[in-house]
C-alpha cells in the first residue's frame, strides 16, 4: 500500500489536537503515546494495581465460553492464556456489533487494536494481548443491523436485519429468528455485484446465521474469522458470565454515585476552559448505569431515596440496587461515560484503541477515573484510511481532480464540469429571455392595473405561467445536454460514490464485504501490515 496524509475530513478539534500532541491538553488525560516513558509508567501502574481487577483465572473461563461459540482458534487460544498469567498487559478497543461485519471502520479499530499490541510488546519487551470489546449492552438495534454496500451501478445499497417487535433490549439480549436472518443474506446477495467471491464470501455468511444468532455472536464469528489468527480476543460487554464478575464495580459505582457525577462535572469543565465543546455531556441526577427489565434497557436517575428510570417503570431504593450488584449484577449496564471505568476494573487495559469522537468524551473522564482510584489508559487514536479503489484513480487524473477534491467539494465539480460543456450558453440565453420577458410585461401590467386592478393581477398570473414555461423548457435543454454527457456524469457519481459515499467519510458509510466481495479475503489481510502510526491521522491509501 502507498500511504499519504489526507486532508479534509472532518473530526471533533479536541480530538485532533489531542492526537497532534497539543500541550495544553495534557491535563485532561496524563498521557500521550508518542512519549515512550508513558508507557512504561503505565506498566509501573497496571502491576501495582493488579489484586484490584477482576480475578484473572474466572476471566480466562469467561473469555473462553464465549470463544466456544464462535470458531476454534489457538491463535485465540493462546491470547487468553496469555491475558490469565500475572503481569498481564493488553491493548482493548471496542464498538457495536455490526450486521455482516458492519463498517469498514470497526475492521480499521480491529487491526489498529492488533498493530498496537504489536507495538508496546516490541517497545516493551512483554506479551501485550489484543482484546476487542463488543457493546453488545447498547439497545440501539437500528444503529447495529444495517450495511452499505455499493451495487452493480456503485450506488451505495443499505441492506437491513428486521428488528423484531417489542421493547428495546440490548442486542446480545435481541433474540432473532432463522426467517430473519435468512431475509437479511437473500438482501445481502441481491445488492452485492456478481464476483469470482461472492459465492464463498455468502457461504461463510450463511453458516454464521445459520443457528439464528443473535447479533453480537454473528458478528463476532466475522471477526473471529478475520483477526482470529491475529490473536485477537473478543469479549461481549453484556456477556452474564462477565458481568456477575463486575459486580464489586457496580457495587462503588452506587455507593459513589453522588461523586460520580461530580467528578463528571469537573471533567467537563475542564474541557469547556480549554474552548471545546463536550461531545458526551452527562445528565443532571443521571446514576449513569442502566438496567435490564421487561419494558427494555432503561436509564437510571438518583431521585430521593433511590433510583428511577424516568417513566418510573422501574424504581430501587439505593439498598435494592446494592443488593442487584451482588446478587444479579447481569441486570446492570453501563453507559457510555461508566464502561471505560468498568473496562478498567477487568483488563489490565495497557492503553485503547478510540476514535474520534470517543476521544473526545474521554476527555471529561480523568476526574471520574481518579475519584475511584483508576487512572486512565493510554489513548490510542484509531488508523483511518480512505481506500483508492483501482479505475478511481484514472477518474481522478481524466477529470484533473485529487481525492481531496472529491470529498470536499465534489458534487459542486460535478456541476461545474457539466457546465462547462454547455457550447451553447444555454443558462445565459434563458436568462435573457426571461428578462425580457419581464422587461416587456412591467409596462403593460401596469397600464392593465389602471384599468382595472383584477386585470394587473390577471396579467401577473399570466406572467407567471410564460415564465414557468421558460423554465421548463430550460430544464429540458439542461436534462437533454446531461443525457449528452451521461457516461461522464456516471463517472462523476464513480468517484463519489466511492471517495465520500452518502456524503460520509468511505470507513463510515461503505461495510468491509463491499471489499472483501470486490478484491477477495487477502484484501483485508493486507492491512494488518501497513505502517503502523502510533498518532493516526487519517491516509489515503493505494496500491
Amino acid at each position: 500500500m502507498n500511504l499519504t496524509p489526507l486532508q479534509g475530513l472532518s473530526s471533533p478539534a479536541l480530538a485532533e489536537r489531542y492526537r497532534q500532541g497539543d500541550a495544553r491538553l495534557r491535563d485532561l488525560f496524563g498521557s500521550h503515546p508518542s512519549i515512550a516513558e508513558d508507557w512504561r509508567k503505565r506498566v509501573e501502574h497496571l502491576d501495582r494495581t493488579e489484586a484490584g481487577r477482576i480475578d484473572k483465572s474466572r476471566l480466562r473461563s469467561v473469555l473462553r465460553d464465549f470463544q466456544a461459540k464462535l470458531l476454534p482458534n489457538e491463535a485465540v487460544d493462546r491470547s487468553i492464556e496469555a491475558l490469565a498469567q500475572p503481569g498481564s498487559l493488553a491493548v482493548v478497543g471496542g464498538q457495536q456489533a455490526g450486521l455482516f461485519g458492519g463498517a469498514l471502520l470497526i475492521a480499521y479499530k480491529a487491526i489498529s487494536v492488533i498493530q498496537t499490541a504489536r507495538y508496546a510488546e516490541s517497545m516493551l519487551g512483554r506479551k501485550v494481548v489484543p482484546v476487542f470489546w463488543i457493546a453488545g449492552e447498547d439497545h440501539d438495534f437500528d444503529e447495529a443491523n444495517h450495511l452499505y454496500v455499493s451495487a452493480v451501478d456503485s450506488k451505495p445499497r443499505r441492506v437491513r436485519l428486521e428488528r423484531p417487535e417489542g421493547q428495546r433490549h440490548s442486542v446480545s439480549r435481541t433474540s432473532l429468528t432463522g426467517e430473519q436472518w435468512n431475509a437479511a443474506v437473500e438482501q445481502l446477495s441481491a445488492a452485492l455485484p456478481d464476483s469470482e467471491f461472492k459465492p464463498a464470501l455468502l457461504d461463510r455468511i450463511r453458516s454464521f446465521s445459520a443457528d439464528a444468532p443473535t447479533l453480537t455472536v454473528s458478528f463476532a464469528r466475522l471477526l473471529s474469522e478475520w483477526f482470529g489468527p491475529e490473536g485477537l480476543v473478543l469479549l461481549d460487554a453484556d456477556d452474564p458470565q462477565l458481568r456477575r464478575l463486575e459486580g464489586p464495580m457496580f457495587r462503588r459505582l452506587i455507593e459513589d454515585n453522588e461523586a460520580l457525577e461530580h467528578a463528571l462535572r469537573n471533567g467537563e469543565e475542564a474541557v469547556i476552559e480549554l474552548g471545546y465543546s463536550l461531545q458526551a455531556p452527562s445528565s443532571t441526577n443521571g446514576a449513569n448505569l442502566f438496567v435490564h427489565s421487561e419494558e427494555g434497557r432503561l436509564l437510571l436517575f438518583r431521585e430521593e431515596g433511590g433510583f428511577a428510570d424516568k417513566k418510573k417503570t422501574v424504581s430501587y431504593t439505593r439498598e435494592e440496587l446494592l443488593n442487584l450488584s451482588e446478587e444479579e449484577p447481569e441486570l446492570l449496564s453501563n453507559n457510555a461515560l461508566t464502561r471505560p471505568l468498568m473496562q478498567e476494573y477487568a483488563l489490565p487495559v495497557l492503553a485503547t484503541v478510540l476514535g474520534p469522537s470517543e476521544i473526545a468524551y474521554w476527555a471529561e473522564l480523568k476526574p471520574a477515573f481518579e475519584r475511584f482510584s483508576l487512572q486512565l489508559p493510554l489513548l490510542i487514536p484509531r488508523q483511518s484510511f480512505t481506500y483508492l479503489e483501482p479505475g478511481v484513480d484514472k477518474l481522478l487524473a481524466k477529470y484533473g481532480v485529487t481525492v481531496e477534491d472529491i470529498i470536499t467539494r465534489g458534487e459542486r465539480l460535478k456541476e461545474e464540469w457539466l457546465q462547462d460543456q454547455d457550447r451553447w450558453n444555454l443558462e445565459e440565453r434563458f436568462d435573457e429571455i426571461r428578462a425580457g420577458v419581464m422587461g416587456l410585461y412591467a409596462p403593460l401590467l401596469e397600464t392593465l392595473s389602471e384599468v382595472e386592478p383584477a386585470l394587473g393581477e390577471l396579467g401577473t398570473t399570466n406572467q407567471g405561467r410564460v415564465l414557468e414555461q421558460i423554465a421548463y423548457l430550460e430544464k429540458r435543454a439542461a436534462d437533454t445536454v446531461a443525457k449528452q454527457h451521461d457516461v461522464s456524469l456516471k463517472q462523476w457519481d464513480r468517484m463519489r460514490d466511492s471517495l465520500w459515499p452518502l456524503d460520509k467519510p468511505q470507513e463510515r458509510a461503505l461495510s468491509t464485504l463491499h471489499f472483501l466481495n470486490r478484491f477477495g479475503p487477502n484484501w483485508l489481510k493486507g492491512w494488518l501490515e501497513v505502517p503502523f502510526d502510533v498518532t493516526g491521522g487519517h491516509r489515503l491509501a493505494s496500491e
